[in-house]
């Protein structure tokens, strides 16, 4: 399945990373809670990852509609973005939340047309 095909779709999310957490190679803080989704394999051939945006808590899991991908340029390890059923997010908010992050990388962001933020 490519990870294009989770968009507007209900996902649960592994939270392996909580918001506040270290990343255990480099050191940066996590921003928001990050993880994986069960029994996916990214291009990476790891479990796809996820940012969980919207919540401001650190998380074990959560349950949310995929409403963006993160495809970067370097390498093919995708990124979906996950957020609270009935919430939204402008793409601009999105950047920014993961910036902490993907601001090593160059990529492109793609958004579930439904997303009105």
């Amino acid at each position: 399945m490519d990870s294009l095909d989770f968009l507007g779709k209900e996902v649960d999310v592994i939270i392996d990373r909580p918001l506040g957490s270290k990343h255990p190679k480099f050191g940066f803080e996590y921003m928001v809670n990050y993880g994986y989704i069960p029994n996916t394999i990214s291009g990476d051939s790891e479990e796809l990852d996820a940012y969980v945006l919207l919540v401001d808590k650190p998380l074990k899991q959560f349950s949310g509609i995929c409403i963006g991908v993160v495809k970067r340029n370097e390498e093919s390890d995708d990124k979906l973005i996950v957020i609270p059923k009935g919430k939204t997010i402008s793409k601009e908010e999105i950047e920014e939340a993961i910036a902490f992050q993907e601001r090593w990388f160059t990529h492109r962001l793609y958004l579930f047309q439904n997303n009105k933020g």
